[in-house]
C-alpha cells in the first residue's frame, strides 16, 4: 500500500454549524455574513433556497432543458464501461443508472465481463435500503477481508458527505451481519481488517479523540463484541496533528500491520507493529512508503541524503525491509526524475510494480521486476505511445494481472486487461462510444511564459482551423495546488456543452500541481501561491496573443483548490475575463482553517493566525480583495449543503458580499452531493449543465467589442 491517507481517506463531518460557534462578538463585527456559516441555521438556509429560486429561474429555458437531458441521458447510458474491482474469482462493481441512481453494488465472471452483455449478480441496491430505511444512502465505499473476501466494511453515506456509516456486511449471505457485527455510526472513521473478529480502528470513539483538523487521533484494536471505548488503544497521535492511519498488509508470509501519523498534509511517521510495540521507520517525514513483499520504497518529495549519495525529490527507492530495519542504508533508484519527467503514481501486482510516468505532461508505463538480484525497468508491452495511461495492479495479493485504461481528449476512453511477464499485449475488454461529435477537433499543447519566466504548458481543443481573429469563446480550467496533475481525458460533459457547440476548451497545467513533481508544486506553496495565478493568467494572456479569443470570450473554471484560483481571478485579475464559474470553492483564507477540514490545509496555504503568514495569505484570499471599484465579470458559484470538506461557508459569504455591492452572480447550492456537488446523476446533468450553460451564454455573443478585436493580433 502507498500510504497517503490525506488523499486516499475521507474528510469527515463535523456538527452542522458547530465550529461558526467560535466566532462570535468581535469576529461577528468584523464580518457581518457570518451567519451565513450556519450550515443547517434556519436564516442561513432560508437565503440559500431564494439564491436557487433565483438561479432556477435563470435556466428555466427549453435550451438549457435540452442540454441537461442529454448529459443525463448519457451518464444513465448503458454503453459506459463499468470498472470493477477483483475480490477471488469475482469482479465487483457499482453501477448507477434512471433505475437505480444511488447504485447497484453487482458481481459478475471475467469471462462475463469479456462479453458485451455481462451477467450481473446484484449484491446490494442502494436505493431500496435507502427507501426501506429512509435515509438518502450514497456509497462511499467497501473493504473486504482476504482471502476468502465474504466479510466487508461497507461505507455508507448521508447525501454524498465525506462522513459515513460503517456496517459489516456478509457476502456469502448478501446481508448485512445481524449477530454481533462491527457497525459505527456516522462520523469521522475508517477501519482496516486483521482478521474476521477484529478490526483496526480509527475513530472518535470517545468523543474527545479528534485532532483539530477534526480527524481521528487514536488507532484501536477492536475485537467482536467488545464495546468500542473499551478496545485497546495501540496508538494515540498529537492534538495538532492531521490525523493517523492503520492498515494490515494481508500478502501472504508478509502479514504485518503498518501506522502512520499524518503531522502535516507533506509530513508523516511510519510505524510497524511489533511484538514489542511500535517501530518506527527511518525515513524522511516529508516522503512517502510503502511496504512490498520483502522490500521498503521510499518516494521523495525533498532531496535526501544518505552516506555520500544525495537523491533527489521525486525519486523512488527501494532497499530490503528487514536489512533496513537492522541499519543498512543501501539504497537503489527505480525511478529518478529529470527536468520534464516525474512519477505520477504506482501499484504493484503480486510480483511487478507499475509506475504510471509523465513527460513534458505526457503519459508513459514503466514495469520495474526483481530478476537476478537485480531490479529491471521497462516499458509496459503493447502500450501505445499516444494519449493518457494509467495503469493499475487488478488484486496484487492473488496475480500480476493488471487494468490499463487509454483515453486523450477526442477519443473514447478503452478499458484493457494484461498479465504481466506473460509478454503479450493487454487484451480490450470495453471501449467507450462516441458520445459527442468529435469530427473537425483537434488537441495540441502549447507553452506560455509566466511573470518570472518559467515556460507552463497547456492542451487546447479547438476545432481544426480555426479562425485566430479572437472571435472563439474558450474556456480555460485549472487546479494549481496539493501536487495534482490534469491531464488529458475523454469527457462527454466537455464535449456535449462546450467543444460540440464551437466552444475552446483549455486545461492549464500551472503549478502547484504535480505535472512535474515536488518542484512544481512546491514552486506555489504558501507565500509563493501568487506564481499559481500568474501562470493561469499568463496561459489567458497566451490564448488572447495567440488570437484564439479576446478577455471578453474567455472564462474561467475550477472546483475546491481550484475554486480559489477562480476566486482570485475575479478579484486579481478581473480585465482578463468575461465570466468565471468558482464550484465547491475556498474563498474566506483568514477563516479556512477554522471551518471543517481547513486546518489540515496549513501547510499548503499557511496559517492565518500568523502575523507574518497573514501578510502574505491575505494577497490570495479573494472575500478580502475584492475592490468595488473594479468592473468584475459575471459569475457564478456553486456548492452542496453535505460538503464537509470545504464549508459552504465560503462560497455563501461571498455571494452575499458581492450582492450587497451591486455585482452580477448566480448561486446554486445543492443540499446533496458533498464535496464532488452531486449525488446522483440528475444532480450532476443539473451542476455540469447550468455551470456550462452560464459560461456559453456570456461568452458566445456574436460580435466581440470593436476595440477588443483590433487589439488581437
Amino acid at each position: 500500500m502507498r500510504w497517503n491517507p490525506l488523499l486516499a481517506l475521507p474528510v469527515l463531518l463535523l456538527m452542522p454549524g458547530a465550529q461558526a460557534q467560535d466566532a462570535a462578538g468581535e469576529a461577528e463585527a468584523e464580518d457581518p455574513y457570518l451567519w451565513l456559516e450556519e450550515i443547517e441555521g434556519e436564516e442561513a438556509l432560508a437565503w440559500v433556497r431564494e439564491r436557487n429560486a433565483e438561479s432556477l429561474a435563470a435556466f428555466d429555458t427549453p435550451e438549457f432543458a435540452a442540454l441537461q437531458e442529454r448529459l443525463l441521458t448519457v451518464y444513465d447510458s448503458s454503453e459506459k464501461i463499468p470498472s470493477v474491482r477483483r475480490r477471488g474469482d469475482l469482479y465487483y462493481n457499482l453501477w448507477q443508472d434512471a433505475d437505480h441512481p444511488r447504485g447497484l453494488w453487482r458481481r459478475t465472471t471475467l469471462d462475463s465481463y469479456r462479453t458485451d452483455e455481462p451477467e450481473w449478480e446484484t449484491v446490494l441496491d442502494l436505493d431500496a435500503l435507502g427507501a426501506a430505511e429512509e435515509e438518502n444512502w450514497v456509497w462511499g465505499g467497501v473493504d473486504c477481508l482476504p482471502p476468502e473476501y465474504e466479510r466487508c466494511l461497507v461505507q455508507l453515506s448521508r447525501g454524498g458527505a465525506d462522513a459515513t456509516v460503517l456496517r459489516e456486511f456478509d457476502l456469502a449471505t448478501g446481508s448485512f451481519v445481524s449477530k454481533r457485527p462491527f457497525v459505527l455510526p456516522e462520523g469521522k472513521q475508517w477501519a482496516a481488517w486483521l482478521d474476521q473478529n477484529s478490526l483496526l480502528v480509527c475513530t472518535d470513539a470517545d468523543g474527545g479523540s479528534q485532532t483539530d483538523s477534526g480527524y481521528p487521533r487514536s488507532v484501536r484494536l477492536w475485537k467482536r463484541g467488545q464495546p468500542l471505548r473499551k478496545a485497546k488503544v495501540i496508538y494515540e497521535g498529537e492534538q495538532t496533528d492531521i490525523t493517523v492511519a492503520a492498515e494490515r498488509d494481508h500478502t501472504p508470509g508478509f502479514e504485518r500491520d503498518v501506522v502512520q501519523r499524518a503531522i502535516t498534509f507533506y509530513s508523516n511517521e511510519v510505524f510497524l507493529r511489533t511484538r514489542r510495540g511500535l517501530e518506527k521507520i527511518d525515513k524522511p517525514d516529508s516522503a512517502e512508503m510503502a511496504l512490498w513483499r520483502s522490500w521498503l520504497l521510499i518516494e521523495l518529495r525533498e532531496d535526501w541524503t544518505v552516506g555520500e549519495t544525495t537523491w533527489a525529490a521525486g525519486s523512488l527507492l527501494v532497499t530490503n525491509l528487514e536489512a533496513w530495519r537492522a541499519g543498512d542504508r543501501s539504497l537503489e533508484a527505480l525511478f529518478e526524475p529529470t527536468e520534464t519527467s516525474t512519477l505520477s503514481s504506482w501499484s504493484f501486482t503480486r510480483s511487478h510494480l507499475l509506475l504510471n510516468t509523465l513527460d513534458t505532461v505526457r503519459s508513459r508505463v514503466l514495469v520495474v521486476t526483481r530478476a537476478d538480484g537485480a531490479w529491471q525497468v521497462e516499458g509496459l508491452v503493447g502500450a501505445p505511445e499516444l494519449g493518457r495511461l494509467y495503469a493499475s495492479a487488478e488484486n496484487p495479493l492473488e496475480s500480476d494481472a493488471y487494468w490499463l485504461t487509454i483515453t486523450d481528449f477526442l477519443t473514447p476512453s478503452t478499458l484493457t486487461r494484461g498479465e504481466l511477464g506473460a509478454g503479450q499485449p493487454p487484451e480490450v475488454l470495453k471501449q467507450l462510444p462516441s458520445f459527442f461529435d468529435a469530427d473537425g477537433l483537434v488537441a495540441s499543447q502549447h507553452f506560455a511564459t509566466s511573470a518570472d519566466g518559467t515556460k507552463i504548458p497547456y492542451f487546447q481543443v479547438a476545432p481544426e482551423g480555426m479562425a485566430l481573429d479572437g472571435s472563439n469563446p474558450t474556456l480555460v480550467y485549472g487546479y494549481g495546488g496539493f501536487e495534482v496533475s490534469l491531464l488529458p481525458r475523454y469527457s462527454a460533459t466537455r464535449g456535449i456543452s462546450w467543444l460540440e457547440r464551437g466552444g475552446v476548451y483549455v486545461i492549464a497545467n500551472i503549478r502547484g500541481g504535480g505535472e512535474f513533481g515536488p518542484r512544481w508544486h512546491q514552486a506555489a506553496l504558501r507565500e509563493k501561491r501568487h506564481r499559481a495565478y500568474e501562470d493561469f493568467v499568463a496561459v489567458a494572456d497566451d490564448l488572447v496573443a495567440r488570437g484564439v479569443t479576446v478577455p471578453a470570450r474567455l472564462g474561467a473554471e475550477g472546483g475546491s483548490n481550484g475554486g480559489l484560483l477562480t476566486g482570485n481571478m475575479y478579484t486579481l485579475y478581473p480585465d482578463h475575463f468575461g465570466a468565471i464559474v468558482s464550484e465547491v470553492p475556498l474563498l474566506d483564507m483568514k477563516r479556512y482553517h477554522k471551518l471543517l477540514a481547513g486546518a489540515s490545509w496549513v501547510g499548503e496555504y499557511g496559517d492565518p493566525d500568523d502575523p507574518d503568514d497573514w501578510a502574505f495569505i491575505q494577497g490570495f484570499s479573494p472575500y478580502h480583495n475584492l475592490d468595488p471599484a473594479d468592473e468584475h465579470p459575471p459569475l457564478m458559484i456553486t456548492t452542496s449543503t453535505r460538503d464537509d470538506r470545504v464549508h459552504p461557508g465560503h462560497a455563501r459569504k461571498m455571494v452575499a458580499k458581492l450582492r450587497d455591492l451591486g455585482k452580477e452572480v448566480l448561486y446554486f447550492e445543492n443540499i446533496e452531493g458533498g464535496h464532488g456537488g452531486a449525488a446522483d446523476h440528475k444532480q450532476m446533468a443539473f451542476l455540469y449543465g447550468v455551470t456550462a450553460q452560464f459560461l456559453w451564454e456570456r461568452l458566445s455573443f456574436e460580435e466581440p467589442p470593436a476595440e477588443e478585436v483590433e487589439e488581437a493580433p
